[in-house]
């Protein structure tokens, strides 16, 4: 004989809102989104402008981090990479802190410098190591002897974004910064030649001896030669004055 519905429905009713409960906690249940996002702003915190020159200030960056235990790997004359190595109970940390030095755009300042430090994270891992021991009735079987191998796996890998980390830094640079400040050479001020509107092809001027006949001068005309003087036989002649007579 089946039992009444009215004695069914008070032992059924918890077991209902329980399993109602617990599938709106599975379906209510969301995984927190985890990925990376940048923010963009208008912070300093990667870079600062500088007086000096960017081999200048790079050379200072050098310096900055030798002083602070960092093993320089390139060092240029706009570029500087180093690494430091931390060691923290199991884990092994690693700082790669890069520098670039550029020519600053606008601004009294000639020079920028912009930073950034990758903090990587490495964790010691063993893996067992299984021999192989031949037996003529069995075959080769695998048995553990228990050796292991150590090795380090990266397992995680992030920008270091702290603003204090960079300020410090900054503190450091300051000091290895030389006091006379190089200024690059200023452009002579030679007056420039202002451009023609009309250029005028210069010809070269012909010789005198690769003149044309035609073009050639004419000859000046020659000149008479003086008149021959006049023979005496042609000329009157000339009879002597007698002098006047004196009374006696």
């Amino acid at each position: 004989m089946p039992a009444p519905r009215s004695i069914l429905l008070p032992l059924l009713l918890p077991v209902m809102l329980a399993t109602l409960v617990g599938g709106c906690a599975m379906g209510g249940r969301t995984k927190p989104s985890q990925s990376a996002y940048e923010a963009f702003d208008s912070s300093n915190t990667y870079s600062r402008s500088l007086d000096h020159s960017p081999a200048q200030a790079c050379e200072a960056v050098r310096r900055a981090l030798l002083s602070q235990g960092f093993v320089v790997g390139r060092a240029e004359a706009d570029v500087v990479e180093a690494r430091k190595y931390f060691q923290q109970e199991e884990s092994h940390e690693q700082v790669e802190f890069r520098a670039v030095c550029m020519p600053q755009m606008r601004g009294d300042q000639q020079t920028v410098v912009f930073v950034n430090a990758v903090q990587d994270r490495y964790a010691l891992r063993k893996s067992n190591t299984n021999a192989s021991v031949g037996v003529s009735a069995l075959g080769s079987l695998s048995l553990p002897i228990g050796s292991s191998d150590d090795s380090l796996v990266k397992v995680a890998s992030e920008t270091l974004q702290d603003p204090n980390f960079y300020k410090r830094f900054f503190a450091v640079l300051d000091r290895f910064l030389p006091e006379e400040i190089e200024r690059p050479a200023k452009a002579s001020a030679a007056p420039q030649a202002q451009p023609t509107l009309f250029p005028v092809p210069m010809y070269p001027q012909p010789l005198p001896a690769e003149l044309s006949p035609e073009a050639a001068p004419a000859p000046a005309p020659a000149t008479p030669p003086p008149a021959a003087p006049a023979s005496t036989q042609d000329a009157p002649a000339v009879l002597p004055v007698p002098p006047p007579a004196t009374g006696g």
